[in-house]
């Protein structure tokens, strides 16, 4: 069968070629075409455009290339509608994909499937109106979705989440002690301080001073290990680190896996830090801390920011979010999961019961299976 796939980012990308390679175990005959990046061309097929000549964040770098974001979305009509696929699989990215799952439904009989859901339970919950419209299958990464959409009287599949199949494969090829880890990449013998700081400037900017800020006090004991992220360079992170604090690039799941904590900014990283079981403080500072937690009250329609706790539905980790997060919440947190022995272990408790929710069976095979089965139902 031939396959179309659309991603706007990196984590797109990851997730799409996962999914590519397991529709290959399964479709021999598989083919495919597609708005992607690096990891979806190493799998095989056509690259059409590359998801960095589409990532516009923000209001204004998108308000600045509206003229090539519509070039792209045209392009990627006409492509569809060229090539003919036997289905056209969305991944993410609402704002362009949603606009082409329209065009494809009302000019085509191409059915459109959409694997990993748009965060409408978040905001923006008005989409539900065009997803009932224009997806014919809907597959969900996260438990709690299932709920959501079955209020809005739509059914989805849930798959089991990517996350969980990558820290899986991870632990299973990693068996190297922490003293070769240190080893290996110039570390002290100390314990090990994990900052996951965003994948973004601005986010790193606004998050780590404050963050390395609040762990000064413990650095006797323990040494600050930062994963950099990718896509920034070490200069830029040598604006707010100092002698105190170790960056490893390339090597987030490694540091993880032998940190006794960790401050993250809310994200799939909250979500991966709950899985290797290490305690964690949600830590996402904004200057317009204020307005922030005016909209979270009053337009965000979840309770919390970090899948950890959407997906426990309750409070397992603090999360110190907008004008929340100071210095000295984060050191008080941090002191309770370091020095409160049943403060830590009952989060790690809580952390067993999202990955007994998240199941364990492969989610780039289970939806491949069910893509394939769908399709074959619709022949």
């Amino acid at each position: 069968m031939k396959y179309y796939l659309i991603v706007g980012e990196a984590s797109g990308d990851l997730h799409a070629s996962n999914l590519m390679r397991e529709l290959k175990k399964q479709d021999e005959n598989a083919e495919f075409r597609f708005f992607g990046g690096d990891l979806m061309k190493s799998v095989g097929g056509i690259c059409v455009k590359h998801y960095k000549e589409m990532a516009y964040m923000g209001f204004i770098p998108v308000l600045l290339h509206l003229r090539t974001i519509f070039r792209n979305m045209d392009m990627c009509k006409m492509d569809i509608v060229s090539w003919n696929p036997d289905v056209v699989i969305l991944v993410d990215y609402p704002g362009f994909n949603l606009k082409i799952a329209s065009f494809v439904k009302e000019h085509t009989k191409i059915p459109v499937y959409y694997y990993i859901s748009p965060k409408i339970w978040a905001w923006k919950e008005y989409r539900i109106k065009d997803i009932k419209k224009n997806i014919d299958y809907m597959l969900s990464i996260l438990p709690f979705e299932i709920e959501f959409y079955k209020k809005h009287n739509y059914e989805i599949e849930y798959v089991g989440n990517p996350c969980m199949d990558s820290v899986l494969d991870f632990k299973s090829k990693n068996n190297d002690g922490f003293d070769s880890f240190c080893k290996e990449n110039g570390l002290s013998e100390k314990p090990v301080i994990a900052l996951l700081a965003g994948s973004r400037r601005q986010e790193i900017k606004d998050n780590l001073p404050m963050m390395i800020e609040s762990m000064k006090e413990f650095s006797k004991d323990y040494q600050i290990v930062l994963a950099g992220a990718p896509g920034i360079d070490k200069e830029y992170y040598s604006n707010y680190i100092d002698g105190d604090v170790k960056i490893l690039f390339g090597k987030t799941y490694d540091i993880l896996n032998f940190a006794k904590i960790a401050l993250v900014t809310s994200g799939t990283a909250t979500l991966e830090t709950a899985l290797f079981r290490v305690p964690q403080v949600v830590c996402y500072y904004t200057p317009m801390g204020k307005l922030l937690s005016l909209l979270k009250r009053h337009i965000l329609k979840v309770k919390y920011v970090s899948l950890v706790n959407l997906i426990a539905g309750k409070e397992v980790v603090k999360e110190l979010v907008a004008d929340s997060m100071t210095i000295d919440n984060i050191n008080k947190e941090a002191k309770s999961i370091l020095y409160d022995v049943n403060y830590k272990e009952n989060m790690l408790s809580e952390y067993d019961k999202i990955i007994d929710i998240l199941g364990k069976e492969s989610a780039s095979g289970k939806a491949a299976k069910a893509i394939i089965n769908k399709l074959s139902d619709q022949h």
